[in-house]
C-alpha cells in the first residue's frame, strides 16, 4: 500500500467504528503480493488457522447497512453513515476486486479488502462478535 493511500485510509478511519454485538474500531490491513483476491490468499497472508470458518460477503452488502440513514436518526447517526459512504468511496477508487471476509466464529475478523496497485492485498480489518 503506497504512502498516500495509507495516509488516505488512516484519516478515513480516525474514530470510526464498527457495530455489531460489540463495537470496535476499525484499522488498515496491508498484506502483501497476490494474484488476486481469494480467502485462500488471504488466510495465508494473516497467518489464521486454516481450519477457522470463512465466510465471504459482499462489499455492495456490507456496505448498504454502514452508510443507510435510518428514519428518525439523528445527527451523529447521519454523519457516521456519511463518513462510511467516504470510506466505500475511497477504497472503489484504490483498490480493484473488493471482497469483504468473516473469518472465525462468534468472535470474527473482518476484512475489507482488495488489491492495490501494486497488486498487494490491501484495505481495512475489524472485529465484530455475532452469535
Amino acid at each position: 500500500m503506497n504512502d498516500e493511500l495509507k495516509g488516505s485510509l488512516s484519516e478515513a478511519l480516525q474514530g470510526l467504528i464498527y457495530i455489531s454485538e460489540t463495537d470496535a474500531g476499525i484499522t488498515l490491513f496491508e498484506g502483501g503480493p497476490a494474484g488476486e483476491v481469494t480467502a485462500a490468499n488471504l488466510l495465508a497472508q494473516t497467518g489464521a488457522a486454516g481450519d477457522q470458518p470463512v465466510e465471504e460477503r459482499g462489499f455492495e452488502e456490507i456496505f448498504a447497512r454502514l452508510t443507510r440513514v435510518y428514519e428518525g436518526a439523528g445527527e451523529s447517526q447521519a454523519a457516521t453513515a456519511g463518513r462510511f459512504a467516504a470510506l466505500k468511496s475511497l477504497l472503489e477508487a484504490s483498490l480493484r476486486d473488493l471482497k469483504v471476509f468473516k473469518v472465525g466464529k462468534i468472535q470474527v475478523d473482518v476484512y475489507i479488502v482488495g488489491l492495490d496497485a501494486d497488486g498487494n492485498l490491501s484495505g481495512v480489518k475489524t472485529r465484530a462478535v455475532e452469535t
